[in-house]
């Protein structure tokens, strides 16, 4: 092991007292769960499961939810292993307890101390530990190497930072990567970063590009297409702070009456959206208070979360939000997952920054599923000649479909690539 991972395996050692003290802190700040925050320190009340078990990691909602494809393939190919889902948030854990599929368990990774990951990988014991992460942690991963559990690298995204950081001991980077079996970055630019690092990639795949349509509750949709009527639907999804004013006053000038479902990327600023509409002298409703919109709603902010696959499907229109963040002189927020409205082909309308998902954006605009305009101001153009002509609404959300059915091949890749790594299947009785 490097001087570099010595030293922080020690300094993480000395600092481990003061672990369950700082967790205590992110519970009271709402950062943890306090029924469950012993599963941070390795310890849980979950029993583990005769047989192999493996195991699936990712920090946050974006990376978790990506797995759940996933999942779902080895719950179908492989009903004889134990699943085993770690996340490091409570959004992520909230998430997952709605959608994982039953049997499959779900843990709050170990923060990354000798002690707690030791006391993780004691208790579960896993076969195979596949990660979905932009962070490599040296105690999680060199614990995991030194038991002999195959490691998989895989829809990993680094950034220049994380990259630079790493390059400053370039020795230690090697020694981390090695202990990847399979590194499957998500596009170039990552590959050629774990490359200098010294990985050895073996392809790439982007889990945020495979899956299925976003779930939704039926009877929930048969409630709220009841209450909007015959008006039409826009959809502003994952929308940030400014956004949603800015995306109101542009479409105020479309002159038909629609609903407008306003969804915010963080649903706890529902109260905020509440002010600054009220202040405007909009008449909207608020989900989480349990309203409905009735005739003389024009806005419905849906502050809840994990129900973005409901309103998408009430859409005849959806603007993607997080797209206009250098139009309010804020930092850019890269946009969101334009594949999400286009697997329900649901035609789809999105700012100029579009960062995070530039390649996915243009094969949609490529396409003529997905259109780009500079600033709010200019969505009546594209919005208002869809929702007059929903044959051409329709055309342009099958496109979409379609062309998110092209770029979500990659979980096959995955599939194939971990095949190796993974325990041989019980011999059928006979």
């Amino acid at each position: 092991m490097t001087l570099p991972l010595v030293s922080y395996r020690l300094l993480t050692r000395l600092l481990e007292p003061l672990a369950p003290r700082l967790l205590d802190a992110r519970v009271k700040q709402g950062k943890e769960d306090a029924v469950r925050v012993d599963e941070r320190l390795g310890a849980t009340r979950v029993a583990r499961p005769e047989g192999d078990l493996v195991w699936l990691h990712g920090v946050s909602v974006g990376e978790t939810l990506s797995l759940l494809p996933v999942v779902e393939r080895f719950v179908k190919a492989r009903p004889d292993l134990t699943i085993l889902v770690t996340s490091g948030t409570v959004t992520s854990a909230e998430l997952l307890a709605r959608r994982l599929p039953p049997g499959v368990i779900h843990q709050f990774a170990p923060v990354d101390t000798p002690g707690a990951v030791a006391a993780f990988l004691d208790h579960w014991r896993p076969s195979l530990g596949v990660f979905v992460e932009s962070e490599l942690w040296p105690n999680l991963i060199l614990s995991a190497r030194d038991r002999t559990i195959p490691l998989a690298l895989v829809s990993a995204r680094i950034t220049e930072k994380t990259a630079a950081g790493w390059a400053r001991f370039p020795a230690s980077a090697r020694e981390l990567l090695s202990a990847f079996r399979v590194v499957m970055p998500q596009d170039d630019t990552s590959a050629a970063r774990l490359q200098n690092l010294g990985a050895k990639v073996h392809g790439q795949v982007n889990l945020k590009l495979s899956g299925a349509p976003l779930p939704h509750d039926a009877s929930a949709f048969t409630a709220l297409s009841a209450a909007i009527g015959d008006r039409p639907v826009v959809v502003a999804a994952s929308t940030h702070e400014g956004e949603e004013i800015a995306i109101v006053r542009a479409l105020d000038h479309i002159a038909e009456r629609l609903c407008l479902i306003l969804v915010p990327r963080h649903p706890e600023r529902g109260p905020e959206i509440a002010t600054a509409l009220t202040r405007d002298g909009y008449r909207f409703a608020l989900r989480s208070r349990g309203n409905q919109p009735n005739p003389e709603t024009d806005i419905y902010v849906a502050d809840t979360l994990g129900e973005l696959g409901l309103f998408l499907r009430l859409a005849d229109v959806v603007v993607m939000g997080g797209s206009f963040g250098s139009f309010l002189r804020r930092e850019p927020w890269g946009g969101h997952n334009p594949l999400e409205p286009a697997r329900l082909a649901k035609p789809a309308v999105a700012g100029p920054d579009a960062s995070n998902w530039q390649a996915v954006t243009a094969d949609l605009v490529s396409a003529a599923g997905l259109e780009l305009v500079a600033t709010p101001g200019d969505l009546p153009r594209v919005v208002f000649p869809l929702l007059s002509d929903p044959a051409a609404a329709r055309a342009m959300g099958e496109r979409a479909r379609r062309a998110a059915a092209d770029v979500g091949a990659g979980l096959d890749r995955l599939w194939d690539a971990l095949q190796p790594l993974l325990p041989p299947p019980p011999r059928p009785r006979r």
